[in-house]
């Protein structure tokens, strides 16, 4: 059996490493991972401000006083002058509000434009327009995210202004954890982003972050200059305030001063694109865009990044993790095996998030925990299987022979019961019941079988105290082994004493039956030692643990030249025993089928 479950368990083993893989290459546990990662970020995020960062909403307040959005484009001329005051002039004034198309006040454009012109730090979005590419297969590590095409600003605007892009990358799961820092428009035009451009335009050292692609496979991080994004600001971490404020002069101009201004909308329903302007991070949701952005510009002025383990690492730990736990099931109980798992489950998921702690890496742990989760259960449930399968065989083969200590020994140390026959060095007693022909001719047959039954009983509780195992009950005689199938020690003398008990346990038996049926039973026994064949023998229609060769038909013959209430053993048995027992002198016997004679030796009691 144990070699049966060997294969099957290989070949599931085989089969769930091949499972698990799959798993794992086409991402199907991604959003655990996703979670795992959300987590790590939100957990560490310092949510410290920082003062080089303004953001300027078009709030409530603001559409109060000024009108349903789109304002006419002259209220930005003002706005402009307010943020651009002398010795106070901001690094980067980055709109997060798209003017693509001309307004319907021509000369609002002009005045628009005229301000523009006189500020070079104001930044107006591009809208790259990415159609297919978005789950892209054309990106590839080297190359930048490809644009179809770009949506500039009103012509009038465009030449006046730096450019940013302000496409967001959205994760399947519709959470924003990646940006684009460039991306290429069709002519070959490299655009920043909209936070890399401010960042830039504020002196930030952004050397790092050219090239930078992460080392993952999923299809938002293809392209070079595609960065996770390290949120550690929400919404209420950054400095804001009202446009109407800024535009009415209300905010103290010093506090624009060498800073980067995003402006863009916290209002209910409002965009610059024609689109919901709000979105999910990892730290925060329904966050404004424009905070977004924000985010992403304290990354780059503090010059974090967010890196990942490589797939080999992630691969090869699952590896071992998987093969760990095939090997752990078989090699421990059950209650220490599953210990072992909850605590190395554990263990890794602390450590992944310690180590994204220690240094911003994310190990995407949940196919290694997967693996070690196949593993661990489809093993310790074949053991347990085969655990249950050997307990029931043994139970079966040999509970009705061997006491129930041994069979729990049994199981317990997973001792390899053969089936089939070994040579063996093993004591044979042999035991015959004296007088039971006159007693079964005066009982009723229920009176003769619960008589037998007394006898018997006793004769079974001193076997399997003494550690004998009993062969087989036949008529009124029984055999009984000791040294199988489990080893005994000092299994002579162990049989020796079962057999004294035992006549001491007759002799209140023997009363009984004397003083209720007038008859005398005695018990004749004979022991002897030497090297058998044991094992379960049989056909396939009934298998029996029993014993076989010339020493069995020794100690059989030795029992049969025996008298009422004797122990004879044969000299092997006298030489192992002798200091323990009284014997007679001992004689030499022949006995059928021997050419020579064997000498034979009375136990007559325990010596002191």
């Amino acid at each position: 059996m144990k070699e049966r479950i060997k294969r099957i368990a290989i070949l599931l083993n085989v089969m769930l490493l091949l499972i698990a893989y799959g798993i794992y290459h086409f991402e199907s546990l991604q959003k655990i991972d996703n979670s795992l990662f959300d987590y790590s970020m939100k957990q560490t995020a310092d949510h410290v401000e920082n003062e080089r960062i303004v953001v300027i909403t078009i709030d409530d307040a603001s559409l109060a006083e000024l009108g349903r959005f789109p304002w006419d484009r002259a209220v930005y001329a003002p706005f402009l002058a307010n943020l651009n005051q002398e010795g106070n002039i901001p690094k980067a004034i980055a709109f997060d509000i798209v003017f693509s198309e001309e307004s319907q006040n021509p000369d609002s454009d002009m005045a628009f434009a005229e301000a523009l012109s006189q500020y070079p730090n104001v930044i107006l979005p591009d809208v790259g327009i990415m159609g297919d590419v978005f789950s892209t297969s054309i990106a590839k590590r080297t190359q930048l995210i490809q644009a179809q095409k770009v949506d500039k600003p009103y012509d009038m605007f465009t030449d006046l202004v730096q450019h940013g892009h302000i496409n967001r990358v959205v994760s399947p799961d519709g959470i924003i954890r990646k940006t684009w820092l460039k991306i290429q428009g069709p002519d070959g035009e490299v655009i920043p982003s909209l936070a890399y451009k401010a960042a830039e335009m504020a002196g930030a050292d952004l050397s790092k972050y050219d090239g930078l692609t992460d080392p993952k496979k999923t299809k938002e991080n293809v392209a070079k200059n595609t960065v996770t994004i390290d949120f550690q600001l929400e919404t209420d971490d950054f400095t804001t305030f009202s446009f109407v404020d800024v535009l009415n002069g209300v905010i103290p101009p010093d506090r624009f001063k060498d800073a980067i201004v995003f402006i863009g909308f916290s209002a209910v329903g409002l965009s610059g694109d024609g689109g919901q302007d709000t979105a999910t991070t990892p730290i925060e949701k329904n966050i404004k865009l424009v905070y977004a952005h924000a985010n992403i510009a304290n990354q780059l002025l503090k010059g974090t990044v967010v890196s990942y383990t490589p797939n080999w690492a992630e691969l090869l730990f699952a590896a071992l993790l998987f093969f760990l736990f095939v090997y752990l099931p078989w090699r421990l109980k059950n209650i220490y095996s599953i210990l072992i798992f909850l605590a190395v489950f554990a263990g890794v998921l602390y450590g992944q998030y310690a180590l994204y702690v220690a240094s911003n890496i994310h190990a995407n742990v949940v196919y290694a925990l997967l693996a070690m989760m196949l593993a661990y259960l489809t093993n310790v449930s074949l053991k347990s299987y085969l655990d249950s399968a050997q307990k029931s065989f043994v139970t079966r083969q040999f509970g009705r022979y061997i006491s129930p200590d041994l069979v729990k020994q049994i199981v317990a140390q997973d001792i390899d019961i053969k089936l089939g026959g070994d040579l063996k060095l093993i004591t044979i007693l042999f035991l015959d019941i004296r007088g039971f022909t006159p007693l079964s001719e005066k009982l009723t047959p229920p009176e003769l079988v619960d008589t037998l039954n007394t006898m018997f009983n006793m004769i079974t509780e001193t076997t399997l105290r003494n550690e004998g195992t009993i062969d087989k009950f036949i008529g009124d005689a029984a055999m009984i082994l000791f040294n199988a199938p489990l080893d005994v020690a000092e299994h002579e003398r162990m049989a020796v004493k079962t057999a004294y008990e035992i006549q001491q346990g007759m002799k209140v038996i023997r009363d009984q039956i004397m003083e209720k049926y007038q008859c005398e039973v005695n018990v004749g026994i004979g022991i002897h030692t030497g090297n058998v064949v044991v094992g379960n023998i049989g056909s396939y229609l009934r298998v029996d643990y029993t014993a076989i060769g010339d020493n069995v038909n020794i100690a059989a013959r030795i029992e049969s030249q025996t008298k009422k209430g004797q122990v004879h053993v044969s000299e092997q048995v006298y030489e192992k025993t002798k200091e323990d027992f009284r014997f007679d002198e001992g004689e030499d016997r022949m006995f059928k089928g021997k050419s020579h004679p064997i000498r034979v030796y009375e136990v007559l009691g325990l010596k002191e």
